[in-house]
């Protein structure tokens, strides 16, 4: 089975591992440049101040060419090291200096070097970061819910421009000197005695300082190449370099016309996105359409055989593995694996309406069976049309066990985006952003989802207690009355939708105080430049630029929240097998006291379960959700009226690691979960509760409302290899997929093949393990860089056969 797709080229095998090898450092020199360039252009507009900063560090930074790579380009001073982005935060990177090491899992290695280079630029960042003003934003009722963890979004005011992707094929073809003859021919048009135009012009200037010094970094590249080439003995090596040489004093700025030109062109912009801000699921867009013509003119004139292709493409899949990012301890249990959740999309429709995939997306897929890495996040684009051809191609990858692909389907998402107002030709061209959000390249706002993580389990417990916090006993909001006190079932459902609309209007005010700081503080001038249409409107992402502008949160615990409702009515109020009383008792001890394992084994012996195609759980969850769903879309973001299509909110189920962080702050729910453990992660069941097969899953999921959870309805199932190891199993789950989308309109599916014995094998023996790879949520990585109770969690998810 592992020599399916073939293997890694010698070349590339040694550079995979030696970048697999290499510790994890923290890396100071982004924060030392971006705090001098900060600091001497204090005086500037702030979106002129980050295009100074931008050139700072492309200028200054470490650059170096590995001796296995075809592909240039670094993110920090040494592959796998994480740079510190100190304009977003430093009060936890300080506080956290000498913990980095003594991790449970996520662990990262600092010299003591670095530890004073941080603490000496640390406080010129006092009380100017983004998360400190973004804190300070936030009026005090709805800071409240973030302190308490109710609602957090620490990911947002401590990130830049996130879950987005340009529009590769555009820069390629074009390259950035397209960009930068528009920005120029803009800035010469403006009458400057409209103040308006003035902004205008700093934002301009801005694209021209950085498109110049995008350029100038390549060009460094290129001069390092040709002195490598001089000196290297190897003439095969020394006309590669010289190769990389020619190409870098090309791409990006001029178009690509080869497929490996057009490769580096994306990587380096990828590369740079990415140092200009912290910001994750920076994902590539649908590789395998706007860069087939590059593979098919090459291959059709001799210029590159399907070996070298596939090299190059693993090559880049190396590339992606290097680039890393250290999150506080505190969000890191929201994203753990350090994953940047970069995406790559294969397969859909043309515009047309034809099936898009190519000879290119087979060696996609090929190359990332080869490369076996946890990054980039291979995504398909399901449609009725996908032949099983295909579809055998994809369940050879799973087979593998690194969690991918994923599938999205466009029988849902195509509606639903049409539906939003999205032109038809943009509708067809959606790609996967990082998880399973998806979004249009190059035309799409930043954060199509992530803005906040809401807990639904602690928000039921609270409407269950007037409105008061039972962890901390604060209260939070005006309730409707206590548990106790509710005679009927009913009375308990009009508090939670009173509660979770409530609570739904905090988290968009938490947002809204979030976006208000980053707009201000950090605009990302390249970014920006290369999503329509903020050059013809001469503003950034964040203040309207792009053409469509839509947003989620990411709502946790929806399995809990159905199966506590479902417990509560039929074992409270129906059964009357629990009392009120009782009930409340049993779960503010975590099930501890006297009766209390009586009531536990009732809430889970005896209730109905989602993920098992019941009705009675599965519309309760349904009907409380959308409470929530109903809220929402009635808040508009700040972008709303100022120039994209949409500026509105929908649901998102895409929660990554959240499920474990927020469960920590929860307390016993009444589905029978005990105090401070995880919570079901996505919209998938309750560890161990679907127990009437995969089908009963597929459709208890269906019956959420998909099409308005545009945010993405994040599902992940886990096989034992042995399940498919026959090609009529192989075929079973090609049948189930294609029920799942067709028939249940399905927006997503993933699969972690691995089984329990592994997974207990490798935590005690995590050196035998080490390539070890899970789907941990809407993302994979290495099991042994996880937290033990990450770990544990992925252990406990149910094994299904077909």
């Amino acid at each position: 089975m592992s020599d399916y797709f073939g293997k890694l080229t010698d070349r590339m095998e040694n550079y995979r591992e030696e970048v697999l090898s290499t510790k994890p450092m923290v890396c100071a020199q982004r924060a030392v440049y971006t705090t001098e360039s900060y600091q001497e252009h204090i005086d500037q507009p702030v979106v002129l101040k980050r295009a100074h900063m931008l050139e700072n560090i492309l200028k200054k930074m470490n650059i170096f060419i590995e001796a296995n790579t075809l592909i240039v380009g670094n993110q920090a001073s040494a592959n796998r090291s994480a740079p510190i982005f100190p304009e977003y935060a430093m009060d936890w990177v300080i506080n956290e200096l000498d913990e980095f090491e003594k991790r449970d899992g996520d662990i990262f290695y600092i010299t003591e070097e670095t530890k004073q280079q941080l603490r000496q630029i640390a406080p010129f960042w006092k009380h100017n970061t983004t998360k400190e003003r973004g804190l300070a934003a936030m009026p005090p009722s709805s800071k409240l819910f973030y302190d308490l963890g109710i609602i957090k979004a620490e990911g947002n005011i401590t990130s830049g421009d996130a879950h987005i992707a340009v529009d590769y094929g555009h820069i390629m073809t074009k390259g950035l000197k397209e960009y930068r003859d528009r920005t120029v021919q803009m800035m010469e048009s403006l009458d400057l005695t409209n103040y308006k135009n003035m902004k205008k012009s700093y934002f301009y200037t801005s694209i021209l300082i950085v498109i110049d010094a995008v350029v100038a970094f390549a060009k460094r590249y290129a001069d390092l190449a040709f002195d490598m080439a001089q000196k290297e003995a190897d003439m095969k090596r020394s006309e590669e370099l010289r190769e990389i040489a020619r190409i870098m004093n090309k791409v990006p700025y001029e178009p690509a016309e080869s497929f490996h030109e057009a490769i580096q062109a994306m990587w380096l912009v990828q590369l740079v996105l990415q140092i200009e801000s912290n910001g994750h699921s920076l994902s590539y867009g649908r590789m395998d359409q706007f860069l087939y013509q590059f593979y098919k003119n090459d291959l059709e004139t001799g210029l590159i055989t399907e070996e070298a292709a596939c090299e190059l493409l693993t090559n880049l899949w190396i590339k992606t593995m290097t680039i890393n990012k250290i999150r506080s301890w505190a969000h890191t249990q929201f994203s753990a694996g350090s994953p940047l959740y970069q995406n790559v999309t294969i397969g859909g429709q043309t515009v047309d309406k034809k099936d898009a995939v190519n000879p290119l997306s087979y060696l996609i897929l090929k190359s990332v069976a080869q490369a076996k890495l946890p990054q980039p996040n291979l995504t398909v684009r399901y449609h009725a049309g996908l032949d099983d051809r295909f579809m055998k191609e994809c369940t050879e990858l799973i087979r593998l066990g690194i969690g991918m692909p994923a599938f999205n389907s466009d029988e849902i998402i195509i509606p639903s985006f049409l539906e939003r107002g999205i032109s038809e030709e943009d509708a067809y061209n959606y790609s996967a952003i990082g998880c399973v959000e998806v979004a249009v390249p190059g035309k799409w706002g930043y954060r199509c989802t992530g803005m906040s993580f809401l807990n639904f389990p602690k928000s039921l417990l609270i409407a269950m207690n007037d409105g008061v916090d039972p962890k901390s006993g604060v209260k939070v909001v005006n309730g409707v009355g206590h548990f106790k006190t509710m005679v009927n079932f009913d009375d308990l459902m009009k508090a939670w939708d009173v509660i979770i609309r409530d609570f739904t209007r905090h988290s968009v005010i938490i947002e809204n105080a979030c976006d208000m700081v980053l707009e201000e503080d950090v605009p990302d001038v390249l970014c920006s430049a290369l999503t329509e249409d903020c050059i013809g409107r001469g503003i950034t992402i964040k203040e309207g630029g792009a053409v469509y502008d839509f947003i989620s949160g990411l709502q946790v615990g929806i399995a809990n929240l159905a199966d506590s409702l479902a417990a509560i009515k039929k074992c409270v109020y129906e059964d009357k097998k629990i009392s009120r009383d009782e009930l409340w008792n049993a779960l503010m001890t975590n099930f501890s006291e006297e009766d209390g394992e009586r009531i536990q084994n009732i809430l889970i012996e005896e209730a109905p379960k989602y993920g098992n195609d019941d009705d009675y759980v599965d519309l309760l969850g349904t009907q409380a959700y959308r409470s929530y769903i109903d809220e929402v879309v009635k808040y508009p973001n700040t972008r709303f009226g100022r120039g994209p299509i949409g500026g509105t909110r929908y649901a998102g189920t895409s929660s990554i690691s959240a499920n474990v962080g927020q469960g920590l702050g929860t307390m016993a729910t009444p589905d029978g979960r005990n105090a401070f453990t995880p919570l079901a992660e996505g919209c998938s069941p309750t560890h161990a509760m679907d127990q009437h097969g995969p089908t009963a899953v597929l459709k208890s999921v269906s019956k959420l409302p998909t099409k308005e959870i545009t945010g993405g309805v994040l599902l992940n199932q886990k096989i034992t290899p042995q399940v498919l190891e026959k090609e009529v199993d192989r075929m079973k789950l090609i049948a189930m997929l294609r029920t799942f989308f067709n028939r249940l309109k399905g927006f997503h599916i993933q699969y972690n093949v691995v089984s329990r014995d592994v997974l207990l094998d490798a935590q005690r023996n995590p050196e035998a393990h080490r390539d070890l790879i899970v789907r941990v949520a809407g993302y994979s990585a290495f099991f042994n860089v996880l937290s033990k109770m990450t770990q544990d969690d992925i252990i406990e998810r149910t094994e299904h056969i077909l």
